[in-house]
């Protein structure tokens, strides 16, 4: 449970949701993952995000806390440990409070790269705000980066009190629209939400295919 108040509805409006989240509703079918992740269900009930995930991605997650020591090992190496203890509360690892998950309505939002790949990567990287959207779709919520040149899109899945998993797809530049999840392993995302203050998130992705060795997206309450 996500800590809200569970949102139970039919399953066909389920399927139908997360079909839309998740982007395979072309031609009115279900993608193959939601059609094994609903298929036999005798009652409404959320669905498992490990029956949606790919195996790249469940391994990505898997690693989390490995990617976050790598992370912050190569942040202060590369002399700027201030920038980390200066907002304990955004680079705490074990930092997750009740109720993951964002109500619906509009944000402020801004992505942090840590611990560049390659020899020549930037250890810490902080762009500017951008506007993010959490809206609800049925059963599931979806979590938006509307605007900015690299804007993710995807459904927010129940995992623990403190934590709910996103799984979604990256769009760059001026595309309109992104991929439907599971069809481009490099356009893929996957990550945790969690509370880490009040009116505050972060989205944390472990091994993004592009940049970094972990990526933050701050989540605070305004327009």
């Amino acid at each position: 449970m996500t800590g809200r108040a569970k949102r139970i509805g039919d399953p066909a409006r389920m399927g139908l949701a997360t079909c839309l989240l998740l982007g395979g509703c072309a031609g009115g079918g279900l993608p193959a993952r939601m059609t094994a992740a609903m298929d036999a269900a005798e009652a409404p009930r959320a669905v498992d995000w490990r029956k949606v995930a790919t195996a790249t991605d469940r391994s990505r997650l898997r690693g989390w806390r490995t990617a976050w020591m790598a992370a912050l090992s190569a942040v202060r190496a590369d002399g700027k440990g201030a920038v980390i203890a200066a907002d304990p509360a955004l680079y705490d690892p074990d930092r997750s409070l009740p109720d993951p998950v964002p109500p619906a309505g509009t944000y402020r939002c801004r992505t942090i790269k840590l611990g560049g790949q390659g020899p020549y990567g930037l250890t810490h990287v902080a762009y500017g705000w951008f506007a993010c959207r959490v809206s609800e779709e049925g059963a599931i919520d979806r979590l938006e980066k509307m605007t900015g040149s690299q804007r993710m899109a995807g459904s927010l899945f129940e995992d623990t009190d403190a934590r709910s998993v996103f799984l979604g797809t990256l769009a760059l530049g001026d595309e309109r629209g992104g991929l439907a999840y599971g069809r481009d392993t490099q356009r893929d995302m996957a990550g945790f939400v969690e509370r880490i203050g009040e009116k505050r998130w972060r989205l944390v992705l472990p091994y993004p295919h592009y940049e970094s060795t972990l990526d933050l997206l701050e989540i605070v309450a305004g327009p």
